[in-house]
């Protein structure tokens, strides 16, 4: 700062104003700082200028697994609304394991980021009281964590799952089958309460056997519809709660020799990008992943800027997009 004062003639001061923009300073004195800047290739010290004004201008960001391309599209939509903000994002994966993720919770504090968005690998009250203890603001993301009064950003799951399950019982299928996720987690649940509802509406059993529990991912997708298909009355149809087991599902109804969706329907939940190029496009939910990204990222600015302000819990809307791997039974 010293030399970029000397070559603008001006005063250390002055030149810090015109960083900071702690007070005004002329246009001539301001554009002559940032000329030397320029000339000097100066860049100002953000860490101990954050230290001083207790600010990083820095967001971390939690989730369970970038591989997955619909947190891949949040973490897009976080990104490109934070730098509009003039902020800088750190991403942590935790691949669904909480030991990481309470490792990286505590990594982010320490880091003094100004605030988290988080999306829960499992029951993750613990980590989140924790960081609010510490005055750091936080949004829960897409798996809402009970017990914790925290900003909140979700889809709704529950219809989700409904429109799923309606849409093939409107196929005229009646052996309806779900792969459901991780029971700890909200959104499993939640899809699982639309599944059932759906059924229950239209008087249709489930039976025990036609609900598997698995992992949100493409493995176990294939390796729960392995299970069902070796039923003795396999179903007609699936209703996976994401997209990668519906996706895994195919794989192991064609590794079988089925067709699809002439042998077997299936229904998906999140619309990746995948879930339209694959053969055959797969009938799913759709949530706004980018607005979700978005509205979190605005309300942890909102909370960083005010923390008083009360806290808001927004769910967005789903709809059924409806693509070949369903067929009338």
């Amino acid at each position: 700062m010293r030399e970029v004062a000397e070559r603008a003639g001006v005063s250390i001061t002055t030149v810090s104003h015109v960083i900071n923009k702690t007070r005004a300073v002329s246009d001539e004195l301001t554009e002559r700082v940032r000329e030397a800047m320029d000339e000097l290739d100066y860049q100002p010290n953000l860490l101990a200028r954050g230290l001083r004004k207790k600010e990083s201008t820095t967001l971390g960001v939690i989730l369970p697994d970038i591989t997955n391309s619909f947190f891949a599209d949040i973490a897009r939509a976080i990104e490109d609304t934070s730098f509009r903000h003039g902020f800088s994002v750190i991403l942590c994966n935790t691949d669904d394991d909480v030991a990481k993720e309470i490792t990286y919770t505590r990594a982010l504090s320490e880091k003094q980021v100004d605030g988290i968005i988080f999306v829960a690998a499992g029951k993750s009250a613990d980590q989140v009281r924790s960081l609010q203890e510490q005055k750091l603001p936080v949004v829960v993301v897409d798996r809402a964590i009970e017990d914790i009064s925290a900003d909140t950003v979700a889809a709704d799951h529950a219809k989700g799952g409904l429109l799923a399950t309606r849409h093939l019982i409107d196929l005229g299928h009646k052996r309806i089958a779900c792969i459901m996720g991780p029971s700890i987690l909200e959104p499993a649940a939640q899809r699982m309460y639309g599944y059932r509802k759906a059924m229950q509406d239209a008087g249709l059993p489930v039976m025990d056997e036609w609900i598997v529990r698995s992992n949100f991912r493409y493995d176990g997708g294939r390796e729960a519809a392995i299970k069902l298909l070796s039923l003795p009355e396999p179903p007609t149809a699936i209703f996976a709660s994401n997209d990668m087991m519906a996706i895994g599902a195919i794989g192991a109804a064609k590794g079988l020799g089925m067709m699809i969706p002439d042998d077997l329907s299936i229904v998906g939940f999140d619309d990746i990008l995948l879930s339209a190029i694959f053969n055959p496009g797969l009938t799913t939910v759709t949530q706004p992943k980018y607005e979700i990204g978005v509205l979190a990222t605005n309300m942890l600015l909102d909370r960083i800027e005010n923390p008083q302000i009360p806290v808001r819990r927004e769910v967005l809307d789903t709809d059924l997009v409806v693509r070949a791997s369903t067929a009338p039974l």
